[in-house]
């Protein structure tokens, strides 16, 4: 009797714990959940199913990634005249002076932390056999160093052929620095890696759960497919490293991608991106090379490298959308593989369209991620008015992230317009202010949306009342997808 006792009271303290820890969290959501939506939802499930809610809680209801920004800082303070010096370069090469810019410029140099700079030499790469050409191109001519960042690695085809030159270029004695997500790379087998290592390329996770409080730190993802070589030329874009992404999907056939080179004052900050996810990853500082090649005038397209994150601004990337949409004039396209965006971008699209702006959202008739893809038709009957037009692109599946406003700003980078990049992952864009750059990414559209249909987003497949039930349902996590 005294044991069942025992076992009892164990029983009951276990769950008044439980049930006080359950309340804690609740409290916390109150406190932190960006929505009050989401708070009462949080609240209410918490506290009615806490066994259930608390681990979830703990994943997914996070909103801010802890400890990257004192890691950075710390990072800096070791360094400090190096930044200072970066700054500098930077600055030397602003393309707009303060007096001069628009309130469109203002903000994005204002989230990005960083001028346009003049003096750039972008170049648009369309689909994956022209992005990695080029991308193996530059790697083998690799002096000193090359930076690699991605979010998905297979071993297959492409992967085993970027391995193979990255362990040529190591045994020759280019320095290798190569960061991915652990959670886009989960199928990865180790021995991809142990082979990289072997040749002496600093092959790491970004490691998301660092720290002793972070151990939940799963829902957060390093989204960022960049590379840079010797500091003289960087890629950033749609493309990560998989034989998918050179048109070989056995689902889809044709894979729709974007991605963009740069030469040119723009590099550095790219490469200051890539420096601040391994400080963060490995504690370790880099000794990279910040000297710009000398040029004549100040020539050249005028560049904004935009990093945006859930540690430094959680709303940066959503701010960029939205400042983007609302400084249109003329027309404002975007492409998207998924579209799942917050209100504030809506309203940005509607009042766009309401101003008589020539709004389009290009997505793929068929999505990778099936929940995300049935998630984005809860948005899309908001947007069926007057002045904004919906197109899915049939050849195969489209998985570019392009922006395009009037004939003054063109965007490419690795943000979708959805949730997860908005708040959750760790992004970066190249923001172009050129006409010429310009008018090439329009072309670009031209021909995607010429092999596009047109859609009304009021419709969906049959049967309707089915079909409707699914997607309200899906929309229910739309702010983790």
């Amino acid at each position: 009797m005294e044991r069942s006792a025992m076992l009892l009271t164990l029983i009951a303290v276990f769950i008044a714990l439980v049930e006080g820890l359950a309340i804690l969290m609740a409290i916390h959501a109150v406190m932190h959940v960006r929505s009050s939506q989401g708070a009462v939802a949080w609240v209410i499930a918490l506290i009615t199913f806490p066994w259930l809610t608390l681990p979830l809680y703990w994943v997914f209801g996070r909103n801010r990634f802890k400890g990257y920004v004192e890691a950075l800082s710390q990072g800096y303070q070791e360094k400090m005249q190096e930044v200072r010096d970066q700054n500098a370069a930077l600055e030397a090469f602003r393309a707009f002076a303060p007096e001069d810019r628009d309130d469109a410029l203002r903000v994005f140099e204002s989230l990005a932390g960083t001028p346009f700079t003049l003096g750039n030499t972008p170049q648009l790469l369309i689909n994956g056999k022209v992005t990695f050409e080029a991308i193996f191109k530059a790697i083998s001519e690799a002096r000193d160093y090359v930076l690699l960042e991605f979010f998905i690695v297979r071993d297959d085809s492409l992967g085993r052929r970027l391995q193979r030159l990255l362990m040529e270029k190591a045994r020759s004695g280019v320095r290798v620095y190569f960061l991915y997500d652990e959670i886009g790379c989960r199928g990865l087998k180790k021995g991809y890696g142990a082979r990289l290592m072997d040749a002496g390329v600093l092959f790491c996770p970004f490691f998301t759960r660092r720290g002793l409080f972070n151990r939940f730190q799963l829902n957060f993802r390093n989204h960022r497919k960049i590379v840079v070589v010797d500091g003289e030329k960087a890629f950033v874009g749609g493309h990560n490293v998989g034989r998918e992404y050179l048109g070989k999907s056995r689902k889809f056939g044709c894979w729709r991608d974007t991605h963009m080179a740069v030469e040119g004052p723009a590099v550095l900050a790219v490469q200051r991106v890539f420096e601040g996810d391994w400080y963060w990853a490995t504690r370790t500082p880099l000794a990279l090379n910040w000297e710009l090649r000398p040029q004549g005038e100040r020539k050249g397209a005028a560049v904004l490298v935009l990093p945006t994150d859930p540690a430094c601004n959680p709303e940066a990337c959503s701010l960029f959308f939205v400042n983007a949409i609302l400084s249109a004039k003329k027309r404002v396209w975007i492409a998207s593989p998924y579209f799942i965006p917050n209100d504030a971008v809506m309203q940005a699209l509607q009042m766009a369209a309401l101003r008589g702006v020539d709004v389009r959202i290009l997505l793929p008739l068929r999505s990778d991620v099936r929940l995300v893809h049935l998630a984005g038709y809860v948005y899309l009957p908001r947007l069926a008015m007057e002045g904004i037009r919906i197109f899915r692109y049939l050849p195969g599946f489209l998985h570019q992230k392009v922006i395009l406003v009037d004939d003054r700003f063109a965007a490419v980078g690795t943000a979708n317009a959805d949730n997860r990049s908005f708040h959750l992952n760790f992004e970066i864009t190249l923001v172009t202010a050129d006409a010429a750059f310009a008018a090439r990414v329009l072309h670009m559209l031209e021909r995607d949306f010429a092999v596009s249909r047109e859609v009304d987003g009021r419709a969906l497949p049959k049967p309707e009342w089915f079909f409707r039930v699914v997607v309200r349902f899906a929309g229910l996590f739309s702010p983790v997808l």
